[in-house]
C-alpha cells in the first residue's frame, strides 16, 4: 500500500489521499476587485480532475488592503462570494474537496505583480495603490512604508478574518488554511525581527503569537466545527535571532486546542536570506514541528512521487502539498499513482479520461 494514496480524516472530512495543491498567488483578477475568473476556475478545476486529494485557493485577501497586488482575489464583499461558489461547485462536482487560503498581506501589500514587461516594487497610492499595514512602520526593502496599526486596528484585521471565514463557510469550501507565512501580516507580528512593538502584541513569544491565537479564535467561532481549519507558517526566517522550527513548534502547541488540525510549514519570506534550496528543503521544519502533536503539511521542492512517497511513509510529514510541480503536471498525483502501484480507481481520474490512465508499474 502507498502511504501518499492512503486516505486521511480531518475533523468531519476524509481525503482521499496526501498529495494536495499548495495555495499559488495568480495575479488574475484583471479587474482589480477581487472577483475570481475563469482563470481561477480552469486553474484549480484543472487540478481536480488531476487527482490532487485537496486544492488550495491562491492566498485570498480578507479586507481590501490586505491584497499583494491590485490583482489579487478577495473574500471580503459578497460579489466575491458569489464569483467562489461556481469554482467551489465546479471543484465538488469533480469529487474534490476545496480549502480557502484567507491572507492579509501586511507591510508587503500594495506591490505590482512583476510579470514580464510589467512594474515591479510598491504600488504607490497616487497610482492607484495604497498605504499598506503592519505592526510597526519599518518597511519590506525596496516597498512602500506601511502604517503601525493600533490595537483596535489589529482588532478590525482579526474581525475582517473572521468575516472572510463567514462567507467560505456560505459558499462551501470545505476547509479554511490562515496564511501567517512568507513575510506577511501575520508573520510580520511573528518574528522578533518585525515585531518591535512594547504593547500586548510585541514582546515575548507569547506576546507576539497573540494575534494568531485571536484570528484562529475568531475563525474558529464562525467555521463549523466538522470543518477542519488549516495554519500555514515559516517554519523559519533563515536569520539570526528570527523565527525558528523551536517557536513554530511551540506555536502549534498554542492553537493546537484553539482549534487548528494542521500546519502548512513553508519558510522563509519575511526578510531577504540564503536560504539553502534543494529538494525537500523545508521538509525538516515539517518534521520538526510534527513534534508538537498537531499533523503537518511538507512543501518545497517535493517533484517526484517516491520524494513523496517517503516523505510520508517515514512519518516526516502527514501530507505533502505541491506548487512548482503542479504548475507543470496538473495531474501529477495520477502519474504518481502509478509509478507507486496504485490502481486507477484510487488515483482520482474522471471518467472522461478513463482512456488516458498510466500504466501502472510494478
Amino acid at each position: 500500500m502507498s502511504a501518499l494514496f492512503t486516505p486521511i480524516g480531518l475533523r468531519g472530512l476524509t481525503l482521499p489521499n496526501r498529495v494536495w495543491l499548495s495555495p499559488m498567488c495568480q495575479y488574475a483578477v484583471e479587474r482589480g476587485d477581487g472577483v475570481p475568473t475563469d482563470w481561477q476556475l480552469v486553474h484549480l478545476g484543472a487540478r481536480a480532475m488531476g487527482g490532487f486529494g485537496l486544492v488550495f485557493t491562491e492566498a485570498t485577501a480578507v479586507l481590501p488592503e490586505g491584497r499583494i497586488s491590485a490583482q489579487d482575489t478577495g473574500l471580503w464583499d459578497d460579489e466575491q462570494a458569489a464569483g467562489w461558489s461556481r469554482i467551489v461547485d465546479f471543484v465538488h462536482g469533480r469529487g474534490t474537496a476545496i480549502g480557502v487560503q484567507l491572507a492579509h498581506a501586511g507591510r508587503k501589500a500594495s506591490t505590482y505583480r512583476a510579470f514580464p514587461g510589467e512594474p515591479s516594487g510598491g504600488h504607490d497610492p497616487a497610482a492607484g495603490g495604497w498605504v499598506p499595514v503592519g505592526p510597526t512602520t519599518e518597511a519590506f526593502p525596496g516597498l512602500l512604508v506601511p502604517h503601525a496599526l493600533t490595537v483596535a486596528e489589529i482588532q478590525g484585521v482579526v474581525a475582517g478574518f473572521a468575516a472572510a471565514a463567514r462567507r467560505a463557510d456560505e459558499v462551501g469550501f470545505d476547509v479554511v488554511e490562515l496564511h501567517a507565512a512568507h513575510g506577511y501580516l501575520l508573520h510580520e507580528f511573528l518574528s522578533p525581527l518585525t515585531n518591535l512593538r512594547r504593547d500586548e502584541y510585541g514582546g515575548d513569544l507569547h506576546a507576539r503569537t497573540r494575534i494568531v491565537r485571536e484570528v484562529v479564535s475568531a475563525i474558529r467561532a464562525v467555521w463549523p466545527d466538522h470543518k477542519p481549519l488549516v495554519l500555514r507558517i515559516s517554519g523559519s526566517d533563515w536569520l539570526d535571532g528570527g523565527w525558528d522550527a523551536a517557536q513554530s513548534t511551540e506555536l502549534a502547541r498554542q492553537v493546537a486546542p484553539l482549534g487548528v488540525d494542521l500546519v502548512d510549514v513553508s519558510s522563509g519570506g519575511l526578510l531577504p536570506a540564503s536560504v539553502p534550496v534543494g529538494p525537500g528543503y523545508q521538509v525538516p521544519l515539517a518534521e520538526a514541528v510534527r513534534g508538537s502533536g498537531l499533523p503537518v503539511g511538507a512543501v518545497g521542492l517535493i517533484t517526484e512521487p517516491r520524494q513523496a512517497e517517503e516523505i510520508v511513509a517515514a512519518g516526516r510529514a502527514d501530507v505533502v502539498l505541491l506548487a512548482r510541480a503542479a504548475l507543470r503536471e496538473p495531474a501529477w498525483p495520477q502519474r504518481a499513482a502509478a509509478e507507486l502501484g496504485v490502481p486507477p480507481d484510487r488515483a482520482g481520474y474522471p471518467t472522461h479520461y478513463l482512456r488516458g490512465v498510466w500504466p501502472v508499474r510494478d
